[in-house]
């Protein structure tokens, strides 16, 4: 039997890593390890198909479809549409990722197609997606916000051509965890010292039950509360049973979490969080995921106060890990500025792009 020379496979996710169905999986995680090298260069964000596995189960809070590109057999890339389940919600998340080599055959647009007609399928019409745009010299476009550019390469070329326009930058950093840290300890102290009627409070997954209703709030206002320049991001709604069930895929993958929050004394709610990641093995690199400090808290650094605790407490926890990333708009100034104070450095930039369909 002849094999088509390229086909974009269905994904079906196994239950187990070492089920006999898991073959297609195994070969979209490598092949989404070998594309993110190629562009940045590094291994940094590799993870393991067991590490990932968790993360593709079924959710009750949104639909992830996902379909292994092969050529001649060959895996050579992956689309995925992820479409979250809340009320009204128009938009669609979109990703063609596909090794360099086969550039320009036309598997892109397919792809894109593919990805589009799902999303309009699942009744969605504003369709986003992320690209990680190495630096080049040339013409570069400017970010609507004012904040941040990117240079027009190739795929910022492909995706205008779709009709996608660019809509916010993000920036990705990375901190140093075997650098002095002197700066770190200072700044923290400082930060300490001015956020008077706030403690700092810590835990690894899960979350303890007295934090866990005050940590889906936190986490619903991250869809709110930050900067999403052009972009379209719906209001999430997240409760115990969703955290729980995020912790759980973590906890399931093998990675460590740690959360350090603020807590305001006076009434007892936490109000500013921050998430450290590691990988299954601990001395690959970490992630700083999501950091928040609610509005109605703002001014009183804590956002360089959990930062802080977080970063002393990792060198701790994880005394292996070389570097950590982290992700921010660049119009993000108060966060980015912590960063800056602390030693993260510009790494990357990231295009976010989107394409109203009505």
């Amino acid at each position: 039997m002849d094999t088509p020379p390229v086909s974009f496979v269905p994904l079906t996710i196994p239950a187990r890593i070492d089920d006999a169905d898991a073959t297609d999986f195994i070969d979209m995680v490598e092949v989404r390890n070998r594309i993110y090298l190629e562009i940045s260069g590094n291994a940094d964000e590799d993870q393991t198909p067991a590490e990932l596995l968790p993360h593709y189960q079924d959710d009750p809070d949104r639909t992830r479809l996902v379909w292994l590109v092969r050529d001649e057999g060959a895996p050579i890339g992956r689309v995925t549409v992820d479409a979250f389940h809340t009320p009204g919600a128009r938009s669609a998340y979109l990703l063609v990722e596909l090794l360099r080599e086969v550039w320009g055959r036309g598997i892109g647009t397919a792809g894109f197609d593919l990805a589009e007609r799902t999303a309009r399928e699942l009744g969605r019409t504003v369709m986003q997606t992320f690209a990680e745009h190495p630096a080049a010299s040339g013409e570069h476009l400017a970010s609507p916000t004012g904040f941040g550019r990117i240079p027009r390469d190739h795929t910022a070329r492909f995706l205008e051509g779709r009709g996608y326009v660019l809509g916010q930058v993000e920036r990705k950093s990375v901190f140093d965890l075997h650098a002095d840290a002197s700066v770190v300890v200072a700044a923290g102290e400082a930060a300490a010292e001015f956020a008077v009627g706030y403690e700092v409070v810590q835990w690894e997954y899960p979350t303890p039950e007295e934090f866990t209703l005050d940590y889906a709030w936190m986490k619903s206002r991250m869809s709110t509360d930050t900067p999403v320049g052009d972009m379209e991001v719906d209001e999430e709604v997240w409760d115990a049973d969703r955290v729980r069930r995020m912790e759980q895929r973590y906890l399931d993958s093998g990675e460590r979490v740690l959360v350090t929050a603020a807590r305001h004394v006076a009434s007892g709610r936490l109000c500013a969080f921050n998430e450290l990641a590691s990988r299954t093995d601990p001395t690959l690199a970490s992630s700083q995921m999501d950091t928040l400090v609610l509005s109605e808290h703002r001014g009183h650094r804590l956002g360089m106060l959990v930062k802080c605790a977080g970063l002393r407490r990792w060198r701790e926890l994880v005394p292996d890990s070389p570097r950590l990333l982290t992700f921010n708009a660049e119009e993000n100034r108060p966060m980015l500025s912590i960063n800056e104070t602390l030693g993260f450095a510009p790494a990357a930039y990231i295009g976010a792009w989107r394409r109203d369909l009505e």
